[in-house]
């Protein structure tokens, strides 16, 4: 289903947090005609004001509790950390039949923490878009932020299935692909595909930092595609990647670990002169390269896909 073909899905669209994630969910609903009207909310009075001038939401308000009454589908675009609290706050004026959501990137700690807050009669559906860039911000988000790229349904069990099959389509006319899996493989996917890669980033960019024998100017100006790419990553949310790492310990401390491990056999590999067992490594690593070009999350281009007009639209 593509967003020109979905039409109205829901009459009310409520949206918790008005950032990214937020703000590029109303523009691609809006394209799509997904929904009748948009109502958010954001802690600040600024991002408020910025979210109507920019005229992506037709009503914001000052509580999330304010937005979410009247609603059929709420989504909470906050940290992780913080979607138990707002789940607390607008449990008592949700209305019965609506769908609640979420953009979370780990999902077990999250239902965990917004399941108990959910009334009978209201359906929590889980989800994870896949997609994201380095900004963050009201004025950051854009309509194809979605187009192609993948989001995760994790629904409950015994969770109503005409309440799934309703956030699929609603995330089909945003232009997305869906797949769905049960919340701790989820998280343990995610641990391999983002949460440790992120973990590297940061780790990488604070070595450089470090490293006081290569200047500030020398890292700025002769840094590879690599060393960018990490920088690219490093600057990503700080408050959204704390809650990921808190409430996904376990799968990341898994992946770290297998991470070291390998690391370990590397500089073996290299202090020894195998030159061998090193090509043989980066040989198979580039294979799971083309795999990823060859499903179309990629392109093939000496510039990883991403051009200077939309550097940032690699996936989260």
């Amino acid at each position: 289903m593509t967003a020109s073909m979905s039409g109205q899905l829901f009459q009310r669209l409520t949206l918790i947090g008005l950032g990214l994630e937020g703000s590029s969910i109303a523009w691609a609903a809006k394209r799509g005609g997904l929904v009748g009207e948009i109502t958010g909310h954001a802690r600040t009075a600024a991002t408020r004001e910025k979210a109507m001038e920019l005229g992506f939401c037709d009503r914001v308000w000052p509580t999330a509790a304010e937005a979410a009454e009247g609603a059929d589908l709420v989504i909470l675009c906050v940290p992780v950390g913080a979607s138990g609290p707002v789940a607390a706050e607008i449990g008592p004026v949700l209305k019965p039949g609506a769908i609640v959501s979420d953009v979370g990137s780990v999902k077990a700690s999250l239902i965990a923490d917004v399941a108990p807050h959910i009334p009978e009669g209201v359906h929590f559906v889980p989800a994870h878009p896949i997609a994201g860039t380095e900004h963050s911000g009201p004025e950051s988000g854009f309509a194809e932020l979605f187009d192609d790229r993948w989001c995760v349904l994790t629904p409950l069990p015994g969770g109503d299935p005409e309440a799934v099959a309703r956030l699929r389509a609603f995330w089909e006319g945003l232009g997305a692909r869906i797949d769905q899996m049960d919340a701790v493989h989820h998280d343990l996917v995610l641990a391999v595909t983002s949460h440790v890669p992120h973990a590297i980033a940061y780790t990488m960019v604070g070595v450089a930092d470090h490293l006081r024998r290569v200047t500030d100017s020398e890292v700025i100006q002769f840094s590879a595609a690599g060393f960018r790419d990490f920088t690219r990553i490093a600057a990503s949310d700080p408050v959204m990647w704390r809650d990921v790492f808190l409430s996904n310990r376990e799968a990341t401390l898994d992946i770290l670990g297998r991470f070291t491990e390998e690391l370990f056999v590397l500089q073996r590999a290299i202090r020894m002169g195998d030159g061998d067992y090193l090509r043989d490594y980066f040989t198979h690593t580039r294979e799971i390269r083309r795999g990823i070009i060859e499903a179309g999350q990629d392109t093939a281009a000496p510039d990883f896909g991403r051009r200077s007009t939309d550097a940032g639209k690699a996936g989260e």
